[in-house]
């Protein structure tokens, strides 16, 4: 009768089981070639480094002591950047220089499998350069992690990390998919939020929240807010707003204008909104409110029976005699008012002074009620 073997008791290394966990950790771990080594690289250098991962970095700047006192190998050179052969590289270069870096980046030194990544604020733009710009052997991913150094200075937690996979050849290579997920593992780990989502999705849906922060964060920033002893809570997220707008240069913000087309429109919404609340607000000033807080001078009524006496200039000066018997003082014929007088004021005027009465001596005089 044969016998079945179920298991193998011989004796094992005393740390075999260390030194597996260890391989298979090891196999997760990345050779990660960061390009623009920035303040925004840098900060995704420290987390990748503190995660085990290997990381390299390239930079027209010159960056080799913040990159020795990170653990990145730094090259100034792209050429000797890309025959280090990363597993993946992150394009983390500013939105406007993007298309020149990509173009003097010798990708023919990479391996043909390379993943790269873009992590910009902007995504169709991005993804429409690296799809013409790199080979059709190279893998692409598209991510925007929706926060940065001062919004990430402690944990992800709960930070959304934004995520297209535009092109990755897993029908070649099994390990290419592997690797993706490998790469989008790490923020996972990390406490984001992963986001799948389209590009274009992404432009539509950012221009309305990221553009629109920053724009509102820079135009509060022109008005020089500052704090109080009476701050409100509402009024210190305003400030904070500020600061964060502030810290990012005004070449991402124009980035995010120049290269998402939804923030035109939403510029424009923006603008048209700040109207309607200025009408809306100004609408319920009515005019009697007005008139309570800005008094008018009192006009004469063209309907009214009895002559308001006019200004003391247009008149000359009284009669000293008075008239007992009506109770009237005399007057000398008023000059005529000026031609600018309103119609209805003009024929009240023409009515009283073309019609002259008696008084008690017979003489022609023009009289009003005392």
């Amino acid at each position: 009768r044969a016998v079945k073997v179920l298991a193998i008791d011989a004796a094992q290394p005393f740390d075999f089981e260390h030194r597996a966990r260890t391989k298979i950790a090891d196999d997760k771990k990345l050779r990660i070639g960061i390009v623009g080594f920035g303040t925004f690289g840098q900060f995704l250098a420290k987390r990748f480094i503190a995660r085990g991962h290997t990381v390299l970095a390239t930079s027209r700047t010159s960056y080799h002591q913040v990159a020795q006192q990170l653990g990145v190998a730094f090259y100034q050179d792209a050429d000797d950047f890309c025959e280090e052969h990363p597993d993946v590289v992150v394009l983390a270069s500013s939105i406007l220089s993007t298309e020149a870096v990509l173009r003097s980046l010798p990708v023919k030194r990479l391996r043909r499998n390379t993943l790269f990544v873009d992590v910009l604020s902007v995504k169709v733009f991005p993804k429409q350069l690296l799809l013409s710009l790199l080979p059709p052997e190279v893998d692409i991913l598209c991510t925007h992690p929706m926060f940065g150094p001062d919004s990430g200075r402690g944990s992800w937690h709960g930070l959304n990390f934004m995520y297209d996979s535009v092109r990755v050849l897993a029908d070649n290579d099994p390990r290419r998919a592997k690797r993706c997920e490998e790469f989008l593992a790490f923020f996972k780990e990390e406490g984001c939020r992963m986001v799948e989502m389209s590009c274009e999705e992404h432009d539509r849906q950012a221009a309305s929240t990221q553009f629109v922060t920053h724009t509102v964060g820079r135009m509060l920033g022109a008005m020089q807010l500052r704090p109080t002893d009476i701050n409100t809570r509402g009024f210190d997220s305003l400030l904070s707003l500020v600061s964060n707008t502030e810290n990012d240069s005004f070449d991402l913000y124009y980035g995010l204008f120049l290269y998402n087309q939804n923030a035109t429109d939403e510029l424009e919404r923006l603008e048209q909104a700040f109207e309607s609340v200025k009408k809306q607000l100004f609408g319920r000033l009515h005019e009697l409110a007005r008139a309570q807080i800005f008094p008018m001078p009192p006009t004469s009524s063209p309907s009214s029976s009895v002559r308001s006496p006019s200004p003391p200039p247009l008149l000359s000066p009284p009669n000293p005699g008075t008239d007992g018997q009506h109770g009237m003082r005399a007057l000398s014929p008023a000059p005529t008012l000026p031609s600018s007088s309103s119609d209805g004021d003009s024929s009240h005027r023409q009515e009283h002074e073309g019609q002259p009465e008696q008084n008690g001596h017979g003489s022609n005089t023009r009289t009003i009620d005392v």
